[in-house]
C-alpha cells in the first residue's frame, strides 16, 4: 500500500502546484499538437499527475485509495520481492499508454489538451475487475450494486462512445486505452490471470442460474 499512498501524495502536491501557478499547467499539461512539433514527450507522463480542479482530484485520489491498494497488494502476492516496484512501473506505463492513445487520435488538432490520472486509475480500476470480476460496484447516483464485471463493459462502451463524440472537453480516448492498459498488462505478465478470471465469471454465472 506504501507506493499508493507515495503516487497520491505525489499527485496531490503537484496538482496543487499547478493550481497555483497556471504556466506549470501549461508546461506539463498533456498537448499532442506540441508533442508532436516540438518533441515533448514527457508530457505523455506530467500530465497524469495534474488536474484541473479540486473535485477532479479528489474524484481520481478516492478512486486510487480504494483501488490502488488491491491491486498493489495483489502485485505483492503475484510477484514476490518486485511487486510494489512492478505497481510502480504499471501505473507510469499506464498514463503513457492512455496518453499514447490520445496522442495518435489529436496530434493535429491544436486545440486538444487534457490533464488527470484518469488514465491510469482506469487502468487500476480494470487491474481489479481482471483479478476479482464478481466484486460489487456502484454507479453514480445508483444505490445497486453491479458486479466489477458488468460495471467495466458499460464503462468501456460509454468511454467509447464518448470519445466518438467529443466535444465535452473529457478525454474519454485516455480512459477507454487506460481501462484496455489495465486489463491486460497483468495477463501479459502473467497468463494464467486470464483463466482465473473465466473461471470466477463462469462461478458467478454457475450461481446466478443454479
Amino acid at each position: 500500500m506504501a507506493i499508493t499512498f507515495i503516487i497520491i501524495g505525489f499527485t496531490v502536491l503537484f496538482s496543487l502546484w499547478a493550481f497555483s501557478n497556471q504556466d506549470v499547467i501549461y508546461k506539463f499539461k498533456h498537448w499532442p499538437y506540441a508533442e508532436a512539433r516540438s518533441g515533448e514527450y514527457y508530457r505523455w507522463l506530467t500530465g497524469g499527475f495534474l488536474h484541473g480542479d479540486n473535485m477532479h482530484l479528489l474524484f481520481n485520489m478516492i478512486t486510487l485509495y480504494f483501488f490502488g491498494r488491491v491491486v498493489e497488494e495483489w502485485f505483492g502476492v503475484l510477484f514476490p520481492g518486485v511487486g510494489p516496484f512492478l505497481y510502480l512501473f504499471f501505473y507510469l506505463i499506464a498514463i503513457v499508454a492512455a496518453s499514447l492513445a490520445t496522442y495518435y487520435k489529436y496530434r493535429d488538432v491544436q486545440s486538444f489538451a487534457s490533464i488527470g490520472a484518469s488514465g491510469a486509475v482506469s487502468a487500476v480500476l480494470f487491474a481489479s475487475i481482471l483479478l476479482n470480476p464478481a466484486m460489487s460496484l456502484y454507479l453514480m447516483f445508483i444505490p445497486i450494486p453491479i458486479p466489477g464485471f458488468v460495471y467495466g463493459i458499460f464503462y468501456l462502451w460509454y468511454s467509447s462512445r464518448e470519445a466518438n463524440r467529443g466535444g465535452d472537453g473529457i478525454d474519454h480516448v485516455a480512459h477507454f486505452y487506460g481501462a484496455v492498459f489495465g486489463f491486460l498488462f497483468p495477463i501479459a505478465l502473467k497468463p494464467v490471470l486470464l483463466l482465473a478470471f473465466l473461471e470466477q465469471l463462469a462461478g458467478w454465472f454457475g450461481a446466478l442460474f443454479s
